[in-house]
């Protein structure tokens, strides 16, 4: 059964060759959905000489083989918008438009270490303004850019769903001052591009995931609490549950727990288990 009942939807991840985006990729293809992924690293010898040193378009395709829906990959860097219009251009001429649109780009988390330096948690003063130009310029900009792309198509068909993966530090300190600068961007951005599409019945979101087990985090699994993290997939099982949502359209123009709505909708991670919605008292009391 494709995504949505009998419906075969069309998706488009971006940043998907590890990390979140990976695993939205997959849980999509899971449901049967045509998923195009894009990603800078195209092959394992490529992610050698990025900074997380593994997870490709190619991996995906190798670990998406068995999977019911179709994977599409494309080499993109969202860094420059051409490429970004482009990839959407090649999707719509041959399916005629994106369902749903996963803005997940995001290299905000390369070069935490800088020489001897773990730089994420310094003062604003202190910040490198590579992490601006990566979260802003790329993270913030690529999903403006891509939305704007896609969104002509989703009002023709008057059916869309627009996510943008983003996190608490949109409404409380956590992290740096780029960071949830970054990331009440994404909040905004889905609520204003929410009011200009509820008049043709698309929708847009943004999506806080828990703390997620990333390539990047079970490295550092030893000095981190995974008893209630999430697997990259559980964010993926969720935006099909949502795009599944015959009220989807109340749901637009918010931001929403992903631990939450899995409960709503009765969906479980892939261990089984249904982690805790974390909430801002979470972070908060959090020494």
């Amino acid at each position: 059964m494709g995504l949505g009942g009998d419906m075969q939807a069309i998706a488009l991840v971006t940043g998907g060759s590890r990390g979140v985006g990976r695993g939205i990729a997959l849980a999509l293809l899971e449901e049967g959905a045509i998923v195009h992924v894009t990603a800078r690293t195209l092959t394992e010898a490529d992610a050698l000489t990025h900074p997380q040193g593994s997870g490709s378009l190619e991996s995906l395709a190798e670990e998406a083989s068995s999977l019911p829906g179709r994977l599409i990959i494309h080499r993109c860097d969202h860094a420059d918008d051409k490429q970004t219009v482009e990839v959407v251009a090649k999707i719509e001429e041959v399916h005629g438009g994106i369902d749903l649109l996963v803005n997940n780009a995001w290299p905000g988390y390369e070069h935490m270490v800088e020489g001897t330096t773990f730089t994420w948690p310094k003062p604003f003063w202190e910040q490198p303004m590579w992490r601006w130009n990566a979260m802003i310029d790329v993270g913030l900009r690529s999903a403006f850019v891509t939305s704007r792309a896609v969104a002509p198509a989703m009002i023709a068909k008057r059916k869309g769903l627009i996510v943008n993966i983003s996190f608490w530090a949109a409404e409380l300190f956590e992290g740096n001052a780029i960071y949830g600068v970054a990331k009440a961007g994404a909040n905004k951005l889905a609520a204003d591009c929410a009011h200009d599409l509820m008049p043709y019945g698309v929708s847009a979101v943004a999506l806080y995931p828990g703390l997620v087990r990333t390539e990047a985090v079970l490295r550092a699994a030893e000095f981190m609490d995974l008893s209630n993290s999430e697997s990259p997939r559980f964010v993926g099982r969720v935006i099909a549950g949502l795009w599944r949502d015959g009220s989807l359209l109340k749901k637009s123009g918010r931001p929403h727990v992903v631990a939450a709505l899995a409960r709503e909708y009765g969906i479980l991670d892939i261990d089984g288990q249904s982690p805790r919605p974390l909430a801002q008292d979470d972070f908060q009391n959090r020494d």
